[in-house]
């Protein structure tokens, strides 16, 4: 239909068929060879073994079958009549026990010499003949030789020539001894050349010239198809494979400067027929594949702006048609299939033509007739797939295209469509009710009861598993996704108290369609399909929240539904509900991690009582209540997500809580010493929590959660505590007074919580975690010390002024006392950890005194220092040999008596 560089395409893509059938038939050839050989082994063999007596009837048509023709379209499809062979008599039971002979040998494989001049060279002319009949055509409408009529006729008589030859050779083969290769068969090359031969010169006849009436081009096509389907079941499947190629490239091959798709579409419908009625028939399922792909990208003809809608929903229309009535597997006239699979092509060809009819609704911007046949082929799929089984998977591609034709129409870059809650903007948008809003509301009211209703009836009719599961996923998810596209598109994505109406009452009817289904009988898929009509329910209440609430309250209904969720698993134990609570959780954090404040500037300035103590501390708690009724039913992977969701919005709550405390509700300014402390703080707390919680569940995201609840702690402490927002060192912040200030609170409390942390995972992880904390707690414990003494003498900044000497000799008595307290307590608990604790600090003591206050201090201070550390030291000696290893003196012996 088209000059130029159609032509040149069209002629690479026949010459890439070719070449594919040639390598396909070769192939097939070697698999044959191979198959006669293990067939002349298999009766050698079966000369020493007798088989058992059996009818001759049973056996004849086993071995005439055994290389029968290719897969047919279902594994149960009706078998082709037995060719007519003559009956192989049992052989008679023999008693010699002589050895019998052995099997010949196999074929040797045809060379190269061999296959280019029995096969390629067959090939290629079959090609040249063909090709050179098309070529002449064009030749002589370019040159002007001959007029349009002489051209005609001469195109149909050379068809009739390649036809008449086609037949004589196959005639004559078969009156002969001759055997044809099945691979490089002349007829059969022959007569498919023929054949597009005929089918071009008809199609030029009513296309190009207008020779014919649509009536008489009809019929001779029909004709032309009809030969076409008898010759392939007289030459086998490479006159089917040619014959569908060359008639589905012809209108490339023989164009028109103005296409017709009238006349397009018309002529691929009864090729479409052809193809489909000979693979009926023969149970070729290759050849239906090739139908629908060749049928299906003729669709892409012709779409631009100014698309041409009602021919192209014709050719899908009748296509689809089509392909139900002769491929799909149990319905009309389509091959027989065991009841409940689900078979590939048969759900493929369906979806394919809905692939088209939505391809063809895009290009021509939702025209009206586009949209009423794609709506009518979408029906059509909902029937057929209702009446046979085997297309059943059509219903995963019909629901699909429908989300995508409605998704489309929602974001497309057209605010003039667009209606927003109040209404359309005056004089830019259209109202409701006009005609493109309109029809898309009838469509998606038809789609959703289409689906909703057939998937819930659907339900206990069939014996399979899977096919009442995918009934009931359609019925599902195609409401829910309309329903999701007709709120972007007419409510903007806005508040809008109709469409949470509407998602009300989807949720209520799939609430009904819930409890009808626990009451049946227990049957295939039943299970499943409860659970997803029951995820429906809940996910359409959890749209209904998110049109009618805020972006704040719809974060806390999310996390309640997960809550709702874990208690109806344990009313209704449905596996997949489990799964359900855990999505909604998954969502929330999704929903976090896009806008961490919830509500965006609006937070408010009200410490702890703001959105954040509801946007976290609502969702935590419902997160927490949900892992504790899913744990009644065991540990698995639902559960756990939903426990590192509590854990994760329980500590989300206190760190933004305490961000929010710390800047006076500017989220986004620098940390301080005070908002360190605190988190530092609150995580150990946490920790320390989650550790005794780990003890009695015994929870793998318990332990973990403590695990980094504990690391996290300890990089706040050492990297902002003691380095980013150290008094001493980098800030100049204000620690205020003397005893009850940001010291006490940043390194006296986390002390006593990592010391209260090293005891509660003493015992029950390893040694040197519990010593790591207790080492910490050792550090912090120092540094207050240190901080507390630096505050008495340099006031609330302790960053600048320099050091006195008494300010140092102070340092030195605070670590001596701090140390001498450590042993004290070591000795009244008797915990080694604590004296070891008191052994470092005074090592440190010691170390500071022989290496700064030797050089730093002068006069009395100098002579203190060293006179305390001396007492001290000799009164801890005395300690350790008196109390801790007291050593018991043995008594003399008693003297001894004479007798």
């Amino acid at each position: 239909m088209f000059d130029g560089p159609f032509d040149v395409f069209a002629l690479i893509i026949a010459i890439a068929a070719f070449l594919v059938a040639i390598k396909a038939s070769s192939q097939v050839a070697e698999l044959r060879r191979r198959l006669s050989s293990l067939e002349e082994m298999f009766n050698a063999q079966r000369r020493v073994q007798p088989p058992p007596l059996t009818p001759t009837w049973e056996q004849a048509p086993a071995t005439a079958t055994a290389a029968a023709e290719p897969p047919p379209l279902a594994p149960e499809a009706e078998p082709a009549p037995p060719p007519v062979t003559e009956a192989v008599s049992p052989p008679p039971l023999e008693t010699s026990t002589e050895a019998a002979a052995p099997p010949p040998l196999p074929a040797p494989a045809p060379g190269f010499e061999e296959r280019l001049g029995t096969r390629w060279v067959v090939w290629i002319g079959g090609l040249a003949l063909a090709l050179g009949g098309f070529f002449m055509v064009r030749y002589s409408i370019e040159a002007g030789l001959v007029g349009p009529g002489v051209r005609v006729f001469l195109g149909g008589l050379f068809a009739l020539a390649l036809l008449g030859t086609g037949e004589w050779t196959r005639r004559k083969e078969s009156i002969s001894t001759i055997q044809a290769l099945p691979i490089a068969n002349i007829p059969a090359i022959l007569t498919a050349a023929g054949t597009a031969v005929a089918f071009a010169t008809i199609y030029a006849a009513y296309a190009l010239y207008g020779f014919l009436v649509p009536a008489t081009a009809f019929v001779l096509l029909g004709l032309v198809a009809l030969g076409t389907l008898a010759a392939a079941l007289l030459h086998g499947p490479a006159l089917a494979g040619l014959g569908v190629v060359g008639a589905f490239v012809t209108p490339v091959l023989v164009s028109s400067g103005k296409p017709d798709y009238w006349a397009l579409y018309i002529y691929l419908a009864i090729v479409t027929a052809a193809s489909f009625g000979l693979a009926r028939i023969r149970l070729w399922r290759w050849l239906a594949v090739t139908t629908i792909v060749f049928a299906v990208l003729w669709t892409f003809v012709g779409l631009e702006p100014e698309l041409q809608v009602a021919p192209h929903t014709f050719h899908v229309i009748a296509g689809f048609t089509l392909a139900a009535l002769l491929v799909v597997c149990g319905f009309m006239f389509g091959p027989t299939i065991e009841d409940g699979e689900i078979e590939p092509v048969s759900s493929s060809s369906l979806g394919a033509y809905l692939f088209a009819a939505m391809i063809i609704v895009l290009s021509s911007a939702h025209a009206d007739l586009a949209l009423i046949a794609f709506t009518l082929l979408v029906a059509g799929t909902l029937f057929v797939a209702w009446r046979a089984p085997a297309a059943t998977g059509a219903l995963g591609a019909a629901a699909a295209t429908v989300f995508i034709v409605f998704a489309e129409w929602a974001v497309r870059a057209n605010p003039d469509m667009l209606v927003l809650p109040g209404g359309p903007l005056p004089g830019v948008g259209p109202a409701a009710i006009d005609s493109s809003v309109t029809l898309h509301l009838v469509m998606a009211a038809v789609f959703a009861a289409g689906f909703g209703i057939t998937g819930f009836l659907a339900q206990g009719r069939s014996n399979s598993a899977v096919i009442p599961v995918v009934w009931s996923a359609a019925a599902v998810a195609t409401p829910i996704a309309i329903l999701v596209t007709l709120y972007t598109r007419i409510a903007h994505l806005d508040r809008s108290i109709p469409f949470a109406i509407l998602a009300v009452l989807l949720a209520a009817a799939f609430g009904a369609a819930t409890e009808s289904l626990t009451r049946r009988e227990t049957r295939p898929g039943i299970m499943i399909s409860t659970a997803l009509f029951a995820t429906g329910t809940l996910g359409a209440l959890a749209l209904a929240l998110t049109f009618a609430l805020e972006k704040g309250w719809l974060t806390i209904t999310l996390a309640l539904m997960s809550l709702g969720t874990a208690w109806t698993s344990m009313q209704r134990p449905i596996p997949f509900l489990r799964w359900l609570a855990a999505i909604f959780a998954g969502i929330v954090t999704a929903r976090i991690v896009y806008d961490p404040r919830i509500v965006g500037d609006a937070v408010g300035t009200t410490p702890i009582l703001n959105w954040l103590l509801w946007g976290y501390g609502l969702p935590a708690a419902s997160f927490w209540a949900a892992s504790m009724f899913l744990r009644r039913r065991g540990d698995d992977a639902p559960l756990r997500m939903v426990e590192t969701a509590a854990i994760l919005f329980t500590a989300l709550l206190a760190f933004m809580e305490i961000r929010h405390f710390a800047t006076g509700g500017d989220m986004i300014s620098p940390p301080s010493l005070l908002e360190f402390a605190l988190q530092v703080c609150v995580t150990l707390a946490m920790a320390i929590g989650l550790e005794r919680l780990r003890l009695r569940s015994h929870s793998i995201v318990h332990n973990v959660g403590a695990i980094a609840l504990t690391v996290i702690a300890e990089l706040i402490s050492v990297f902002g505590l003691l380095i980013l927002e150290n008094p001493l060192l980098l800030s100049s912040v204000n620690v205020g007074g003397l005893v009850f200030n940001l010291l006490l609170l940043g390194y006296a409390l986390p002390a006593v919580l990592m010391l209260l942390l090293s005891y509660a995972v003493a015992g029950h992880r390893l040694v040197a975690y519990a010593n790591t904390i207790a080492g910490g707690a050792l550090v912090f414990a120092l540094t207050y010390v240190t901080l507390e003494i630096r505050r008495f003498y340099h006031g609330p900044v302790l960053l600048y002024g320099g050091t006195t000497g008494a300010e140092q000799y102070t340092y030195s008595i605070g670590w001596l006392a701090f140390g001498v307290v450590l042993l004290g307590v070591g000795i009244l608990v008797n915990s080694e950890r604590a004296r070891l604790a008191s052994a470092a600090v005074i090592a440190l003591t010691i170390l500071k005194a022989f290496v700064i206050d030797m050089s730093t201090l002068t006069g009395v201070y100098r002579a203190l220092s060293f006179m305390c550390l001396g007492v001290v030291l000799v009164a801890i000696g005395w300690l350790y040999q008196r109390i801790l290893f007291r050593r018991q003196v043995a008594p003399p012996p008693a003297p001894q008596t004479g007798s």
